[in-house]
């Protein structure tokens, strides 16, 4: 049997572009999914939108949280698939084959985490590529060149989480850098690479949207490195926003 694929997206107030995400999930041609949908609470119409598709969508929850990782850790305290990812209210997978290839390289490369490449684009004219987040292969200590996959783009095994933990509460803007610095550098879970555009996710992330976020997030990435005992490179925190620049001219 296929192994499930636990999708969660957690939203609030996302009615202008949740129905795009929505989509992307149920239209996959991979069966196995289990799909779970974690809203704040919203006053918009995004829960009527997302009503629409409750036929298929495994598990609605619509409540309160603590903020963006408070939401995704409560779907992934409630995932049962045997790999998880989660795909934001911004943004939506590129084609219906997605989950199907992941599986595929999953299955291939006998791999703990897979991550891929991404397009940012324009958040009306999603048709639009603003940058291209074309990534590589990992090789140990990319982590000290300010090296990270697209977060969009990763997927997890269930045990990971259970063995190295979910998100950290403690960060506003990296956690997501925090826990795949924990579980590729630190821990050194299996990794793998799959060479193609999954994701297209819209420009205006909270870490980038002014250069105040920017030192705000690179404070808090320089936090990840301390709270794991860990010691990055004298430069690695100022490689790490420099290397993104490619991104505009790929």
């Amino acid at each position: 049997m296929q192994p499930k694929v636990s999708i969660i997206t957690v939203c609030f107030n996302s009615e202008k572009t949740i129905e795009d995400t929505i989509k992307s999930v149920v239209n996959q041609t991979y069966e196995n999914i289990e799909y779970i949908v974690i809203d704040g609470g919203s006053t918009d119409n995004t829960l009527t939108i997302i009503n629409k598709y409750k036929n298929k969508i495994t598990s609605i929850i619509s409540e309160k949280d603590n903020g963006i990782y408070d939401a995704i850790n409560k779907g992934i305290k409630m995932a049962s698939g045997d790999i998880i990812a989660n795909l934001n209210s911004d943004d939506f997978y590129i084609d219906n084959e997605v989950i199907s290839d992941v599986v595929t390289a999953f299955n291939e490369a006998k791999t703990d985490l897979l991550y891929a490449d991404l397009y940012y684009v324009d958040t009306k004219d999603t048709s639009k590529i603003v940058r291209y987040w074309k990534s590589k292969q990992y090789k140990e200590g990319l982590f000290l060149k300010g090296w990270m996959p697209p977060h969009p783009t990763f997927f997890v095994k269930k045990e990971v989480y259970q063995n190295y933990g979910m998100f950290n509460l403690e960060f506003k803007s990296a956690a997501d850098y925090e826990i795949m610095l924990r579980f590729i550098h630190r821990y050194k879970a299996s990794i793998t690479y799959l060479p193609r555009v999954i994701v297209r996710m819209r420009v205006g992330g909270v870490s980038n949207a002014s250069l105040i976020n920017r030192i705000k997030a690179n404070r808090e990435d320089k936090k990840a490195w301390e709270i794991n005992g860990l010691k990055p490179h004298p430069l690695t925190l100022i490689f790490k926003p420099l290397s993104k620049l490619g991104q505009f001219f790929k």
